[in-house]
């Protein structure tokens, strides 16, 4: 690139001369779209959203370390390139996150547009990002044939700073139906209820399931609530005739297998009439 980077009607300043010497393309076209938006924002006397140091602008690192390395929230702000009024691209990322997180299903344009500071054109590109991997990458189709395979299809919520519950829908063959979100916790603890799951595995059609949530801590120990929440959910999947198969709790590196730790009873299927007569006493002593 030569001669002066200006706006039209203006001369070189310091968004110029800062823009101009960035040393990457990335960085450069962050750098213009952010500048660009700047000097609208001065014309209309609108106030100027925060600017992201260049250390923590998401196309850097995705640069650097490959898509794999960013958030999901990260990825969203990839995809929106700038911030609004009063708002960066973080922080408006972070907003879609949470409308993302409180849908079942590809939230509508019209959802994503109430977003403030999102505008159709930004939701367009959201909604076009989402239906696209939906069709071409979407989880509906693997199977799951052992713990780890669950720690693969979910281990990029394990970045979330708050404890993420999620329900894994499986057809007869272990492959996955749907995925999503049951509810959002706290910090250390996640507070859920087996109706929110199983209304989804029953809406689904499901023959089996698998749960799991993350642990921000990085600890996989099981705590006294996630051993209730686990048994609670055995019993009622065996009234209901589902498959129970784990229930995973999960870091970015490693995870932890109810199903592995012999804290789950198989199927009673595959106990014999013995073990399904004995099981299916023990339950209605339970009720």
């Amino acid at each position: 690139m030569g001669g002066t980077f200006l706006f039209p009607g203006t001369k070189q300043n310091a968004f110029s001369r800062h823009v101009y010497s960035m040393k990457t393309d990335m960085a450069y076209a962050y750098s213009f779209a952010e500048a660009k938006a700047d000097y609208g924002r001065k014309r209309s006397g609108a106030k100027r959203a925060p600017r992201m140091a260049e250390r923590e602008l998401p196309r850097e690192r995705m640069a650097e370390r490959g898509p794999g390395a960013l958030s999901g929230a990260e990825l969203l702000a990839v995809i929106l390139n700038t911030g609004t009024k009063g708002k960066n691209v973080a922080e408006l990322a972070r907003e879609i996150m949470a409308l993302l997180d409180g849908n079942k299903e590809i939230p509508d344009l019209k959802d994503l547009a109430r977003v403030s500071g999102m505008g159709n054109t930004k939701a367009c590109a959201i909604a076009a990002m989402l239906e696209f991997g939906r069709r071409r990458w979407g989880a509906a189709g693997c199977a799951i044939r052992q713990p780890s395979d669950v720690f693969a299809l979910l281990r990029h919520n394990a970045d979330r700073k708050q404890e993420c519950f999620i329900s894994v829908s499986l057809n007869g063959a272990h492959e996955v139906l749907a995925s999503r979100v049951v509810t959002v916790g706290l910090v250390n603890r996640t507070i859920v209820h087996p109706r929110e799951v199983f209304a989804d595995l029953i809406q689904d059609r499901a023959s089996a399931f698998v749960v799991a949530h993350n642990h921000p801590s990085g600890k996989l120990i099981p705590s006294p609530e996630d051993d209730e929440i686990t048994e609670r959910l055995e019993r009622a999947a065996r009234i209901l005739g589902l498959h129970f198969l784990d229930h995973l709790i999960f870091s970015q590196s490693d995870f932890y297998s109810y199903r592995n730790s012999g804290k789950l009873d198989p199927p009673l299927e595959e106990q014999g009439d013995d073990g399904f007569q004995s099981k299916l006493m023990t339950l209605l002593e339970r009720l």
